[in-house]
């Protein structure tokens, strides 16, 4: 039943195999051990900072710490750290996540600061681990290349994108992905090509990391075709998903020949509400914040539409939402 086996839960990137990998009740890490965990970061560092105004659901109880290292060597040595002092981590990707309303316990590492983009011979693009989608896509469209446009839309940053394969209609990531970097639990830095990457559906099972940045292969193309592209899909994702409203995305995973949002309609679930979280009126498999709505409501409205589902189809839909925090 929805609840139970398919309700896991996992961040959109974190020190782990996958991106469904439990958040557990941890007890809250003393306040020495925190500090001592981030002593020295060149990045910046708020203790019990809400993580709401850091999701695209606008949704989150408070991290112990949230912190932002300034580059890939900070995040190292914050990785380091946090091992000695036996603090977890957890990497807030921001899109098709919900925190639990009594926050993160640990350190959350935003990546924020981790912006740099550059170009490489054969038309290669390495960006760092923070570089948002759009602002990716916006840099291949200036150097005329193609190949990521069927990012166009997707809000998130490249970090969580590897880490879920993330994909639309007309491609996903793992047809561009050529390497990725990686730091290891250890801390140590470390260079992953794509053929030792296993790839499926909204996942790529990676070395345990935290990814740092990646490597894409693009292909030069024309400016002004792949421009074309772009607004064509941008237009029709804004005419059927609700763009202009907080939410994470897709809530469940299409099952196979079907979509989830037709069996969500179907079962008369579409407009749902609990509190002030609703079923998108513009498309079913989108959960929206119309103001005020806490991930407790989210929860709920997701377990009715997914037992509304299954009574009248006999499908259960598998969560593509990452459920992390705190019960």
């Amino acid at each position: 039943m929805i609840g139970e086996v398919t309700m896991r839960e996992g961040g959109r990137q974190g020190l782990t195999s996958g991106p469904r990998v439990s958040v557990p009740d941890r007890k809250v890490p003393h306040v020495r051990d925190l500090r001592a965990a981030v002593a020295g970061l060149r990045g910046e560092v708020r203790f019990g900072a809400s993580l709401h105004e850091f999701t695209s659901f606008r949704i989150g109880g408070p991290a112990d710490a949230l912190c932002f290292p300034a580059d890939v060597e900070d995040l190292s040595r914050l990785v380091r750290q946090a091992k000695t002092e036996k603090i977890p981590i957890f990497v807030l990707g921001g899109t098709n996540l919900l925190v639990r309303d009594r926050g993160i316990r640990g350190l959350v590492v935003s990546l924020s600061k981790l912006t740099a983009v550059r170009d490489e011979p054969d038309s290669v693009v390495y960006a760092e681990g923070g570089v948002g989608m759009p602002t990716l896509m916006k840099h291949a469209i200036s150097r005329s290349l193609t190949g990521l446009e069927w990012a166009a839309g997707i809000p998130g940053t490249l970090g969580g994108s590897v880490v879920m394969n993330a994909g639309t209609r007309l491609g996903e990531m793992r047809q561009v992905l050529k390497a990725v970097r990686l730091v290891d639990p250890k801390g140590k830095i470390l260079d992953v090509p794509a053929s030792a990457i296993w790839f499926s559906y909204r996942r790529a099972k990676l070395p345990r990391g935290i990814v740092a940045g990646a490597w894409l292969q693009l292909r030069p193309g024309n400016r002004e075709q792949i421009e074309t592209v772009v607004k064509e899909y941008l237009h029709h994702r804004r005419d059927t998903q609700p763009l202009a409203q907080p939410s994470a995305g897709c809530v469940f995973k299409n099952p196979p020949n079907d979509a989830a949002g037709r069996l969500i309609e179907a079962a008369g679930m579409k407009g749902a509400r609990v509190g002030d979280a609703q079923v998108s009126e513009k498309h079913a498999n989108f959960v929206v914040n119309l103001g005020r709505a806490r991930a407790a409501d989210v929860i709920a409205l997701i377990k009715q539409v997914g037992r509304a589902v299954e009574e009248q189809t006999g499908i259960t839909l598998e969560l593509e939402l990452k459920i992390v925090g705190q019960p």
